[in-house]
């Protein structure tokens, strides 16, 4: 084993790895949106878009 074929192999191997992660998050991503829209269209909805009860004060 050569010191280049090494190297190569290390960044092409971390290469992988990062496109891996990115394909990883883009699928998870699309996925989540899925069920948030399914969950909306089912009527539940998320907490932060509902309207204040009224003031804490």
């Amino acid at each position: 084993m050569t010191h280049p074929f090494y190297v190569l192999g290390s960044y092409g191997f971390a290469a992988i790895m990062i496109l891996a992660i990115i394909a990883w998050t883009w699928i998870d991503g699309r996925l989540r949106r899925r069920e948030l829209a399914a969950l909306e269209a089912s009527g539940i909805r998320r907490r932060s878009q509902r309207k204040p009860e009224g003031d804490a004060k």
